[in-house]
C-alpha cells in the first residue's frame, strides 16, 4: 500500500497549530513528522489533529524545547527513543507501521553559530550527537526504514544558496558535512530527496531574519528524507513545499514529503 510521508519542524506545535491542521486539510499524508514541537506531550493539541484523521500519535517531548512526534493515520507501535550524546533533550522517536516499516524521526542540535568545538559546547554536542547516530546504525544497520527530521545539515552545494559563503557557517562546514556523510553511509541511507530531484538548488529552511526570504532566496535544505537501501527504490514523488513558508505565522522550514509504494 503507499503511504505518503512528510516532514516538518514546525517551531511549536501549540503556536502552530493552526498550520499543522491547514496542512493536514490541503496535503493530507497519511503520516506527519514534526520536530521542535516546543510541548510536553500531553500538551500537544490531539483532539484538533485527530479531527482530520491523525488519531495515531508517538511522540517526545519537553517544556520550551526541542520534541518530536509521529502523527499517523495508520497505528504505529511506538519503538522508543534513543537519547544520543546522552543530552537529555527529546530529540528522537521511532515507530513502526504495520507493514514493519521503521520511522526514525530526528532533531539533530542546531549547533551554535560558531564551528568551533573549543570555543561552543553546542557545536561539540552536535558532532557528538551524529558520531553517536552513526555508531548505533553501524553496530545495528536498520533495514526497512525510513529517517526524517531536521538534521540541522545542508550536505550538498546546491542545498545551500551559497556553497562558498557559508562553508564557515555552522550547517555547511566541512566537518559537519563530513559527520553527516558517516551517519547515512554506517545506515545505509539514500537521501531519498535528491534520489527524486538530483539536480538544481533545493532548500528547505528560510531565515526569519530575513522580511524578504522569498525574494532573496538565502535558503538552506536541512531536513532531509533518507531510506535504507532495500526500500529506497520504493520511493517516489519528493517535494518541498515552499509555499507553507510563507503562510501566516510560519514556521522557518517548509514541509518536506516522500512517497512510498510499499
Amino acid at each position: 500500500m503507499p503511504f505518503t510521508l512528510a516532514t516538518w519542524n514546525i517551531n511549536s506545535v501549540r503556536l502552530r497549530a493552526p498550520i499543522v491542521e491547514k496542512l493536514m486539510q490541503d496535503e493530507a499524508p497519511d503520516i506527519l513528522c514534526l520536530q521542535e514541537c516546543k510541548s510536553p506531550v500531553d500538551k500537544i493539541p490531539m483532539e484538533g489533529f485527530a479531527a482530520f484523521g491523525y488519531t495515531h500519535i508517538i511522540a517526545r517531548g519537553q517544556k520550551g524545547y526541542n520534541g518530536v512526534a509521529i502523527l499517523s493515520k495508520q497505528p504505529i507501535e511506538d519503538l522508543g527513543d534513543k537519547d544520543f550524546a546522552e543530552l537529555g533533550h527529546a530529540r528522537h522517536v521511532a515507530g513502526r507501521l504495520q507493514n514493519g516499516t521503521v520511522i526514525h524521526n530526528f532533531y539533530v542540535p542546531a549547533g551554535g553559530d560558531v564551528p568551533d568545538r573549543e570555543k561552543n559546547v553546542k557545536f561539540g554536542q552536535k558532532l557528538d550527537y551524529l558520531t553517536d547516530m552513526r555508531d548505533w546504525f553501524k553496530a545495528d544497520r536498520p533495514e526497512k526504514a525510513i529517517l526524517v527530521g531536521d538534521l540541522n545539515i545542508a550536505p550538498r552545494e546546491d542545498d545551500v544558496w551559497s556553497h562558498k559563503q557559508l562553508l564557515k557557517v555552522v550547517s555547511h562546514t566541512p566537518i559537519e558535512v563530513e559527520h553527516l556523510a558517516e551517519t547515512q553511509e554506517a545506515g545505509g541511507w539514500v537521501d531519498v530527496t535528491r534520489k527524486d530531484i538530483p539536480e538544481g538548488q533545493l532548500y528547505s529552511w528560510w531565515s526569519y531574519r530575513s522580511p524578504n526570504w522569498d525574494a532573496a532566496d538565502k535558503g538552506r535544505r536541512l531536513d532531509h528524507v533518507w531510506a535504507t537501501s532495500d526500500i529506497a527504490g520504493a520511493a517516489h514523488s519528493s517535494r518541498i513545499m515552499r509555499d507553507a513558508r510563507g503562510w501566516e505565522k510560519p514556521s522557518d522550514h517548509a514541509p518536506v514529503f516522500a512517497t512510498f509504494d510499499l
